[in-house]
């Protein structure tokens, strides 16, 4: 049995904000869910809502995202937060 995240909400932040994984500050949102493959990182690979991400599911840490099939523009970053739907 897998044990990990199955899910996660992924936000698109501005680099700059500071503060926990709540949706305040958000430029956008997206449910990814588990491929069951690797990304190029090593992780699990998740996608969904035009987002594709490795994700560690140990530290919760983005290892890898792209944005609508793009790298992020510098100034924004990606948070993880718990998917609650």
């Amino acid at each position: 049995m897998n044990s990990e995240p199955q899910r996660y909400e992924l936000l698109l932040m501005p680099e700059f904000t500071e503060g926990g994984t709540g949706t305040d500050g958000a430029l956008r949102s997206a449910v990814v869910t588990a491929t069951g493959d690797t990304g190029a990182s090593g992780y699990p690979r998740y996608v969904g809502d035009g987002m594709e991400a490795d994700i560690d599911p140990a530290t919760r840490s983005v290892e890898a995202v792209l944005v609508d099939g793009a790298e992020l523009d510098y100034g924004l970053s990606v948070r993880v937060a718990d998917h609650t739907g």
